[in-house]
């Protein structure tokens, strides 16, 4: 998270990496050799959803090792008798003193070309698109903190001062493995990326893992060869209809003795994106 590159690099993207305390890689291997002295929230269990759990490991980024105050999180606006919407997280800058409102999402997508040759970047389920997201983030809930519903809320809080917004949005983005599709212009040219493919036109050769949430996250890394059944498995489900799956090829390191992940492909049916 520290310095994942983001798939919107907009004027509110907020820079962990330009934020990091001189000693940030200190303190993260410290935690890593001795976990005991890592703080408690990275020793609770994973969450079901993905994004719940990205925010609690943001949480931690910017309390525990930048060093911000956490004034609220996932504070939800009431008005007319419903949820408005609900502000990620509010911050105290603790170099200017000055109170941040940060919004911040991970995502994953594939490049589609459709039939008017236009390129769309889907989510897994294709409900949701990279260019939705992003006009929700940036017209929506980055706007929250603007409405007087907001401002009542923040009030009964203490904090009647500016809200400075900041977004933070890295992920994956997946290009077709067989052709070829230009960037989208938002996103930051070192994204991470990875490929998509039909399951029917998958052959998978070498060592392959099936990636579960939480690890899509970031580059995997076990100790044992992988057991090639669970990867066929996988793709074979897929062929059938399933929805699709996140697989990682893995080699091994001679020095280590570990397995790293060297690239992640995404294997869909037939009918996707569409059905």
């Amino acid at each position: 998270m520290c310095t994942a590159p983001q798939l919107w690099c907009g004027e509110t993207a907020f820079d962990v990496a330009g934020a990091l305390r001189s000693d940030a890689y200190e303190i993260l291997r410290a935690w890593d050799k001795t976990p005991a002295f890592a703080p408690s929230a990275l020793h609770e269990p994973f969450p079901k959803r993905l994004g719940v759990y990205f925010e609690q490991l943001y949480a931690c980024l910017m309390t525990e090792l930048l060093g911000w105050e956490l004034l609220a999180k996932n504070l939800q606006i009431p008005g007319n008798n419903q949820t408005l919407g609900e502000l990620d997280f509010i911050f105290r800058n603790p170099h200017s003193g000055g109170l941040e409102h940060h919004e911040i999402a991970v995502k994953y997508y594939l490049g589609f070309t459709d039939n008017t040759q236009a390129v769309r970047w889907y989510g897994p389920n294709s409900r949701d698109r990279l260019d939705l997201k992003t006009a929700r983030l940036l017209d929506h809930q980055c706007t929250m903190g603007e409405r007087p519903e907001t401002r009542a809320v923040l009030h009964k809080l203490g904090l009647n001062e500016p809200l400075a917004v900041r977004t933070f949005m890295p992920g994956y983005l997946f290009y077709p493995e067989h052709t070829s599709v230009p960037s989208p212009t938002q996103a930051d040219p070192g994204h991470e990326r990875g490929h998509w493919v039909y399951a029917r036109d998958l052959e998978l050769k070498g060592d392959w893992v099936q990636l579960h949430k939480p690890h899509w996250l970031g580059p995997w890394v076990q100790a044992h060869r992988p057991l090639h059944t669970t990867a066929n498995n996988a793709v074979a489900a897929v062929r059938d209809g399933a929805p699709p799956k996140l697989l990682a090829q893995l080699a091994l390191n001679a020095n280590t003795r570990r397995w790293y992940e060297q690239r992640r492909v995404f294997v869909v049916p037939d009918h996707w994106p569409g059905g």
